[in-house]
């Protein structure tokens, strides 16, 4: 595999930009991930890339024109009307009116389209603020507004690549990005989420009308179950798929200690099918995705960097990792007296179990040809 890299892109955009106090994405969590991955040494100037935004056009490879011209003057009036708001999803609970509600997505979206280009002739790109797998078309869904995974993959197509095998490790479904290639062979999804969770699609019958595979999982979610599905259903499929490259969907709402789901997976499963996954192609985009404890979230995605960089991730917080860690703030019950281990650790302790009969069904159901 070409290893000439890897890169991480980011933009300060994410430091203070905010969904709105009672928000699940009120927290930071790119801007917690890069510096944690700073403040271990796992991040040198040299391997940091700034995101630009995305121009309409781009956007426009796969939203509706009408929608995009909808975000962005959502963001300029502050405000929109009951029309749009039917039509387009956007100014409710989940697609708020916040300040940067264009400009935070079309960078995220932007970040994923560079890294697309910086992998044309091989490498490792890691954009954590990309991920925003629920993005439709024609509307905003599930707290994504632009899908940046999709306008990732097309960026790959359009260069010339012919395979692209796409693994979505978030607790939700990656419906948007499922729907997008449903009918295009170049593109294989596996999607691997918890059972009846919004958005209650990606059943395990369920191929989308083509490649798509769905791997539901039931609450409690552990390690040896992770483990047992990389091994015998990711690896297998991908090896059997030879793609020109490997785009993960890494959300970090599957750990254990995440308000938003009912899985019990260590960080550590995570970045084991990380780097598992990078042997499959000459190309590997690596995205965020879910993730709505600030401690979770931040250790989770400092760690896929440092898995992509060779460190040694086992490793304790050095004292600047551990200051960022204790300056975190969280307006949940749970953030209220977090644990100690929240600040003086970051791979969490492995989390194994017995791999349960629904996962072993699932297992079956999704390698039946």
């Amino acid at each position: 595999m070409t290893d000439r890299f890897p890169l991480l892109i980011g933009h300060e955009i994410y430091r203070h930009s905010t969904y709105g106090r009672r928000h699940p994405l009120a927290i930071p969590r790119v801007s917690t991930a890069i510096d944690l991955a700073r403040a271990m040494g796992w991040l040198p100037a040299r391997r940091y890339v700034e995101s630009p935004q995305a121009t309409r056009a781009q956007l426009c490879r796969f939203h509706d024109a009408d929608y995009v011209t909808a975000v962005a003057a959502a963001e300029r009036a502050q405000a929109v009307d009951d029309a749009v708001r039917r039509r387009f999803d956007l100014g409710g609970v989940s697609n708020p009116v916040f300040p940067e509600m264009f400009r935070r997505p079309a960078t995220a979206a932007g970040g994923s389209i560079r890294a697309a280009e910086l992998i044309a002739e091989g490498g490792i790109v890691y954009n954590p603020a990309g991920g925003t797998h629920h993005g439709l078309k024609d509307r905003a869904s599930g707290f994504c507004y632009f899908n940046d995974p999709v306008l990732g993959i097309l960026t790959l197509l359009d260069q010339g690549l012919e395979r692209i095998y796409y693994v979505d490790l978030d607790a939700h479904h990656g419906d948007g990005v499922e729907a997008a290639f449903a009918d295009d062979d170049r593109v294989l999804t596996v999607s691997i989420h918890e059972t009846d969770k919004w958005p209650f699609t990606g059943g395990v019958e369920d191929r989308a009308g083509g490649l798509a595979r769905n791997l539901p999982v039931p609450k409690g979610f552990n390690d040896t179950e992770l483990a047992a599905i990389r091994d015998r259903v990711l690896l297998p499929l991908g090896e059997r798929f030879d793609a020109d490259a490997v785009v993960i969907q890494g959300g970090a709402d599957a750990v254990l200690e995440d308000p938003l789901s009912r899985l019990a997976l260590s960080n550590r499963a995570l970045w084991d099918t990380v780097a598992a996954l990078r042997s499959l192609a000459p190309r590997l985009l690596l995205l965020g995705g879910g993730g709505y404890n600030p401690w979770s979230v931040g250790r989770a995605w400092a760690g896929m960097w440092g898995t992509l960089m060779g460190a040694d991730t086992t490793q304790p917080p050095t004292p600047d990792a551990q200051a960022v860690l204790r300056g975190l703030r969280w307006e949940h019950r749970h953030g209220r007296a977090p644990p100690e281990a929240w600040f003086t650790t970051l791979a969490d302790p492995p989390r194994p179990g017995p791999v349960r009969v629904e996962v072993e069904d699932g297992i079956a159901t999704v390698l039946r040809p």
